[in-house]
């Protein structure tokens, strides 16, 4: 919770709109149940506690996954935060909890199969703008840049699609030691890639990018 702290902060002060972080995934249900719970109790502890800070810092937070997994209670703090902070104008804090980027695109397959069935929308008509509709928030645009922790070099089922054109920066740090500082870090790694999303440098060059 420190390190979200921190991060949280550094990227308002640094003018990210959108921070996505990966809290619990629909893997995780497989870990021994002890840790399970203590999971649990941390995410519900969260709700409790960090939500009205988010909401005086003016960030307007949104939970994806599947939230029918978690307790009662965890749901309806969930529906509590995402209601008192709708209204905010600041940084979009999304929590990916009991999400897979694998369950978000079949639930999308599913959403805009039954607009077909329904006759609300043609087959000819699904391309890449109604996927990002029916994934899950609406308003969450493709990543840019996805910071991996722990030393791991895999994506873990994370937003799969929308990260498609995301660079990626690989960190060595454990999640708990992982701070401002290397936040910073990556952010300024990726202020030096050129992003070319299928173009060549001298296209690029010619757009002034």
């Amino acid at each position: 919770m420190e390190t979200v702290r921190a991060v949280i902060q550094r990227a308002a002060e640094r003018e990210v709109q959108t921070l996505s972080l990966f809290a619990f995934s629909s893997e995780n249900w497989k870990r021994p149940a002890a840790e399970v719970n203590a999971l649990m109790e941390l995410f519900l502890m969260a709700l409790k506690r960090e939500v009205k800070k988010l909401n005086e810092r003016n960030v307007r937070l949104s939970i994806i996954g599947e939230q029918r997994g978690f307790s009662h209670a965890i749901q309806k703090h969930i529906q509590r935060a995402e209601a008192l902070t709708a209204g905010n104008t600041g940084m979009h804090l999304v929590i990916a909890a009991n999400y897979g980027g694998q369950w978000d695109i079949a639930r999308a397959a599913r959403t805009l199969a039954e607009q077909v069935a329904a006759g609300e929308l043609s087959p000819a008509e699904i391309d890449e703008a109604c996927f990002d509709t029916a994934m899950g928030v609406e308003d969450v645009p493709p990543v840019d840049l996805c910071i991996r922790t722990s030393g791991e070099q895999r994506l873990s089922n994370f937003m799969l699609w929308q990260l498609a054109y995301a660079e990626l920066h690989f960190s060595p740090l454990l999640w708990p030691d992982f701070g401002a500082e290397a936040f910073d870090a990556a952010l300024n790694d990726f202020c030096q890639r050129r992003r070319r999303f299928g173009m060549t440098d001298e296209q690029i060059e010619a757009q002034g990018a």
